[in-house]
């Protein structure tokens, strides 16, 4: 599976982002996809997870409200939606894909395989 992310940038404070993930290759049914960020001098954070064929959507908690999680399987897509952006929110965005990974496992890092190359996303004040 490759991934290819896009859609970041330098955006204001309260802009919204919507970053893409196009997936390519031997994509399956069951695949979990993600997004995960690295602010600078930060760990890497989970934001968000989607089971490809189900409108399911998980959250990390501090992600909840301002981040939206969505894929069209008909493009091999998947989105990440952001409102009202902060300067916290300054990261690299990845974006990752596994094979069937239970609920509780979605938003750990180290159950996913394939990663894109990630986005940028600067959030100035």
């Amino acid at each position: 599976v490759q991934l290819q992310a896009s859609g970041g940038g330098l955006v204001q404070a309260g802009g919204s982002l919507r970053l893409s993930c196009a997936a390519s290759g031997r994509t399956a049914s069951n695949h979990v996809m993600a997004w995960f960020r690295q602010g600078p001098g930060k760990d890497r954070e989970s934001v968000a997870a989607i089971r490809w064929t189900s409108p399911m959507t998980f959250y990390a908690d501090s992600m909840k409200g301002r981040f939206t999680i969505s894929r069209d399987s008909a493009k091999n897509t998947l989105y990440l939606q952001i409102n009202s952006l902060k300067p916290e929110d300054t990261a690299v965005y990845y974006c990752a894909a596994a094979p069937y990974l239970i609920a509780t496992s979605m938003l750990n890092a180290e159950n996913y395989n394939y990663w894109g190359q990630g986005t940028q996303v600067t959030v100035s004040s």
